[in-house]
Parts: structure tokens; sequence; C-alpha cells
């Protein structure tokens, strides 16, 4: 019995070790490109962005897409692929500018599903996260002339932060 309870305890112990061990830039990169279709993944750029916003290179890109690799259990912070007009877009989001400094739509793939605070407005910090099935957005403001749906939805398209410069078009499936 004393040699059971004793592998018991180093097996738990064993098992936060493993669940404490730093993540590979291997799993990392795998994970951003699961973002993302092949036809985008398989040349395009990987960053990892910190806690602080800094972004690390991880992999260089030769299609003019970025991918990121997310933050695990981090509302808002979920892997994704971007165009370059998206990339600008997300950084005129994060240096909170009045409106983005796009000129032309941007898209972004997330089809491993995403979080974020609020689906109306763009700057919640907190409060009961939604969630995303997998889905791909465009990224330019939308006036919402279409008459497409506001709300969160498991499925279709929708208008996500509308009535805000950020508003940009949810696709919600996989391309």
């Amino acid at each position: 019995m004393k040699t059971l309870t004793t592998m018991a305890i180093a097996a738990l112990c064993a098992t936060s070790i493993a669940l404490a061990a730093p993540e590979t830039t291997a799993s990392k990169i795998a994970r951003a490109l699961s973002a993302g279709p092949p036809s985008v993944t398989s040349r395009a750029a990987v960053i990892w962005i910190d806690n602080s916003g800094k972004a690390t290179p991880l992999r260089n890109g030769t299609n003019g897409w970025t991918c990121g690799v997310g933050m695990k259990g981090e509302v808002g912070m979920d892997p994704f692929c971007a165009d370059s007009n998206a990339m600008q877009w997300f950084a005129s989001y994060l240096s909170h500018k009045p409106k983005p400094t796009i000129t032309a739509p941007g898209v972004v793939y997330m089809l491993q599903g995403g979080t974020d605070w609020s689906a109306t407005d763009p700057w919640a910090m907190k409060g009961t996260p939604i969630h995303e099935p997998p889905h791909w957005m465009i990224m330019y403001p939308y006036t919402n002339e279409s008459g497409l749906s506001s709300a969160n939805k498991s499925s279709g398209t929708w208008i996500m932060w509308e009535h805000t410069p950020y508003a940009h078009l949810m696709i919600n499936q996989k391309p």
C-alpha cells in the first residue's frame, strides 16, 4: 500500500512539473498555424505576443500573412491569421486610435474559434466572455446599411461592435 501511495504522489508531482513546463516554440507555431487555412499558413509569419503587447517573431513569412499564437485561457487572445491590412487594423485598435487607419478591408481567420469580453463594446475588459465558433472576419468599418444582425450568433454572418468605428463583419464558418 505504501508503494502504491508513493507511486501516486510521484505521478502527481510529475504531472504538476509537466503542466508548469514552458511551451515549446514548435507547439506555439503549431497553435498559431491552426487558426488559418493551409493556403495562408504554409508561408505565413508567426508571432508571439506577450502580456505587455510586445510581438516576438517565431517564424518568418513570405506571403504577407501573420499568424499569432494567442495565449491559452486569456479572453481575446486566441490564435489568428491576418493579412497586412488586418494587422494595421489591429495596430490602430491596440493604440486606441479613434478609428482604424486602413483604406482597404483586411481579412482575419480564427478557425479555432475565439473569445471576447463583448459583442458590442470594443473596449470592454471584463464581464461574461462571449464565445465565437470557428470564423473569419472582414476588418473594415461597417455602417450596417446591409441590415445584417449585430447579435452574436453561432452560425451565419453578423456585425461585431456595431455603431463603433471598429465594427467588422464576422462570418461564422470555416471557409
